[in-house]
């Protein structure tokens, strides 16, 4: 019988083990872009709809609002985006991309090609990692 408490047979070891890969290897090409990895993907959520709430921003991105409120005021100080509060509900803050911010998807452009070469990987690759991570996203979600 196989021992399934030896680190090597671990599933949660192996995603540790390879989220801290991915993140080491997006470090430098996003330190070109001047970002962090949490910024980053903020920015993507934003190139994809430049005007959302801070609460939908969390909901997209997975992150609580004392996550997400230092965040977007770093992002605010690099003049990236604005944030404001509603006029109709001021306990609503909205967020919008600049026009540096908008500008920075023209150089962000070249991070997902960089990070398939970084990684070694193809298309193919990709696909398969992505689809099977988010089967287990979608599965552990469903039940909670």
């Amino acid at each position: 019988m196989e021992d399934y408490l030896k680190l090597d047979k671990q599933l949660c070891f192996s995603v540790y083990v390879l989220h801290r890969e991915i993140m080491q290897q997006y470090r430098p090409i996003l330190e070109a872009v001047d970002l962090t990895y949490p910024q980053y993907i903020t920015m993507m959520a934003l190139w994809e709809l430049n005007e959302q709430t801070v609460n939908q921003l969390g909901d997209k991105l997975k992150l609580d609002n004392g996550t997400l409120t230092p965040l977007l005021k770093r992002l605010e100080s690099k003049e990236l985006i604005t944030r404001q509060r509603s006029k109709v509900d001021e306990r609503v803050v909205n967020i919008s991309l600049t026009d540096k911010g908008t500008e920075l998807k023209e150089r962000a452009a070249c991070v997902p090609m960089q990070i398939f070469a970084a990684l070694d990987l193809d298309q193919s690759d990709y696909e398969q990692l992505k689809a099977l991570s988010q089967k287990v996203v979608d599965s552990v979600q469903k039940r909670s």
